[in-house]
């Protein structure tokens, strides 16, 4: 299986020609999009070509400053600002870069994941306290779809519940989630992975959590080897970006079958046409001489 890139290339490529072309500044404009309907901008901020300004856009970015979003700028080495329609602004100064180019480079393409680290870092830091009965995190990070972070004293849980469009999505789905529960066979130190059809799971039953056939649930169960301070990073890296990893392997996985199945029809249908009896006419005598064709 393929994992997603945590970064955003396309940030990395352009502060990079940026940095390295410093001494001839251009003109920088580019909007684009990322999974989860999030939106970048990249341009110069009053047209100062000197200046370059990355700016991102997250539907739920209010939700995420409740648990502390507002301080990634502390993770970012770089002057943090605002910009009309955007949630958060990281400013460069091309006349003035730090020696460290390429580590400033990395953080700005990590910016969508340092919004998200904060929702994590607070409730693994719940349950490195023993901290228990905090109120759980509910995130909308899509119009339909939310995430539910919770922690207690010897485990984290977080709950993603999301919508699959069609019914063969469904299927393949849990196909990959059995996956996910056999892993924990091959590695001890696996977190345990739920999954749930139409309901939620208990530990949302008085919530309004969403309830139908195209719903799922998928549950990770995060232990202390998993939130503590040598692992979180890695912990944060790949569970916040695991509904677009499952949707993203559901798509490729119905490519490959409709792949297979087009392939399989084609050598059927040669085996069809060298079965069918020659169509060219024959000219046939019977015992009497008389003369007669077939096909």
């Amino acid at each position: 299986m393929i994992l997603l890139e945590v970064n955003n290339r396309i940030i990395e490529e352009t502060l990079t020609l940026k940095f390295e072309g410093a001494a001839v500044p251009h003109v920088c404009l580019t909007c684009f999009v990322d999974f989860d309907g999030v939106l970048y901008h990249i341009s110069n901020p009053n047209g100062d070509k000197t200046k370059v300004m990355v700016s991102i856009s997250l539907k739920f970015y209010k939700e995420l400053q409740e648990h502390g979003a507002d301080e990634v700028s502390e993770l970012l080495w770089v002057t943090v600002c605002s910009s009309p329609g955007y949630n958060v602004s990281l400013l460069y100064d091309l006349e003035n870069l730090p020696a460290d180019k390429d580590a400033i480079v990395h953080q700005a393409g990590m910016l969508k994941r340092n919004c998200f680290a904060s929702v994590f870092e607070k409730y693994f830091k719940f349950q490195e306290e023993g901290k228990e009965g905090e109120k759980r995190a509910v995130i909308h990070y899509r119009d339909d779809e939310t995430m539910y972070v919770e922690a207690k004293k010897d485990r984290v849980t977080v709950v993603f519940s999301t919508v699959f469009k069609d019914d063969d999505d469904v299927v393949i789905g849990k196909v990959f989630m059995q996956e996910f529960k056999e892993g924990r066979r091959a590695s001890h130190t696996a977190p345990q992975v739920l999954f749930s059809h139409r309901e939620p799971p208990l530990e949302l039953k008085d919530t309004d959590a969403a309830i139908g056939d195209n719903i799922g649930y998928i549950t990770f169960v995060l232990f202390p080897r998993h939130t503590n301070a040598a692992a979180r990073d890695n912990t944060i890296n790949l569970i916040h970006t695991f509904r677009d990893y499952l949707h993203y392997h559901i798509k490729c996985s119905k490519a490959y079958i409709h792949t297979r199945m087009r392939a399989k029809t084609s050598d059927f249908l040669k085996v069809l046409n060298r079965a069918r009896p020659d169509a060219e006419k024959k000219e046939m005598k019977t015992i009497t001489g008389k003369t007669f064709t077939t096909r």
